[in-house]
């Protein structure tokens, strides 16, 4: 995907650089505020590239973020000048700041590409552990439930594609289709394995029955032993360089169902997937895409003056509506559903064969 292609890595003397510009801004702004070091609140400084397609070039950014008021800044690296004065951004959440992350502000897509200083580098850090969780969706799993659950244990998804597992990519797993995720998040190796239960060791009760419900077993999940073990998996679906294994879109009798980002930023992921699982449809591909600018608009092309995205109206007509339970206006709509039936198959395959080649 294009974000593997424009993600240049820093030599090794650029972080040091990166840190003493950061703390010269800090000490800039603090010395302009006329607050002492000791009362300065907290926040995290990020090292952010944005590609300027006008231009063709890769543009470095420090970027900040202040928690007390989700406040953001950024610095231009190159010209050694403020490119966005402190403003408060309510569209972004800490929990989207690591290290990989695409983020969008005010229209950019920003990749954060490394921690901007030694204190983000400590307090961040050692919350972004990665691991790897495999599910198999069947007849008694509650994908939407767990998906949900994942979510509320304080752990996020960062990559996620279903594939066809075969024993020279897994063998804890018999083969066949299932969804293979990137969780990030604090100890997330043990939170996760803790979620799903430990099929080696003697479960508590409430463990026992937590599985029942969401209709766990022995050969329906999956999570890494430890953090090496996790680097190591995560390579085999989710490869620094290539694309990984196949999706496993068949592009026969489907439809395209897109949650967008401000829903998976707010946590409505499982909420959606389990809504979609009552109304008796299926998962035949599963995939999580960072959409360029470009491709969205391209997509959208068609809709544009067709109907109106959302509307009050709407939200009283079809009061149990995916967007009447989980958007908020017109732009944050929640979901995307193919219109009509003929268009499904064009629109699987512009998302699973197009943009994922």
């Amino acid at each position: 995907m294009s974000e593997q292609v424009l993600n240049p890595q820093p030599s090794d003397s650029e972080p040091a650089i990166y840190s003493a510009v950061s703390s010269l801004i800090l000490h800039l702004l603090t010395s302009f505020s006329g607050t002492s070091s000791k009362e300065f609140e907290e926040q995290f400084s990020f090292i952010a590239e944005w590609y300027d397609a006008s231009a063709s070039l890769i543009r470095r950014y420090i970027f900040l973020f202040y928690p007390k008021d989700g406040a953001i800044e950024m610095y231009d690296i190159k010209n050694h000048r403020t490119f966005l004065k402190r403003t408060k951004y309510e569209q972004l959440r800490q929990e989207e700041l690591f290290i990989g992350s695409i983020i969008t502000v005010y229209a950019r897509q920003l990749h954060l590409v490394g921690y901007g200083d030694q204190y983000t580098a400590r307090k961040m850090g050692s919350k972004m552990e990665k691991t790897l969780g495999i599910i198999k969706p069947g007849p008694d799993l509650k994908f939407g439930k767990l998906i949900d659950r994942l979510y509320s244990s304080g752990l996020t998804i960062s990559k996620a594609k279903m594939a066809n597992l075969t024993s020279d990519l897994l063998q804890y797993l018999s083969c066949g289709p299932a969804v293979t995720l990137e969780i990030l998040g604090d100890k997330a190796v043990s939170v996760w394995k803790k979620l799903i239960g430990s099929p080696e060791s003697k479960r508590v009760e409430n463990e026992v029955d937590v599985r029942q419900f969401y209709g766990i077993n022995n050969i329906n999940v999956h999570g890494s032993e430890c953090a090496k073990t996790a680097a190591r998996e995560l390579e085999i679906f989710f490869p620094s360089l290539g694309k990984g294994p196949s999706n496993t879109a068949g592009c026969i009798n489907c439809t395209l169902c897109i949650i967008k980002p401000h829903a998976i930023a707010e946590g409505l992921t499982g909420k959606i997937l389990d809504a979609i699982e009552e109304r008796g449809f299926k998962f035949s591909a599963f995939q999580m895409f960072n959409v360029e600018r470009v491709n969205a608009e391209e997509f959208f092309e068609v809709y544009k003056g067709v109907v109106s995205e959302y509307n009050e109206i709407a939200r009283h007509l079809r009061p149990r509506s995916f967007r009447a339970l989980f958007g908020r206006n017109k732009v944050q709509n929640a979901v995307h559903c193919t219109d009509l039936p003929e268009d499904g198959v064009l629109e699987v395959q512009y998302f699973f064969k197009i943009l994922d080649s």
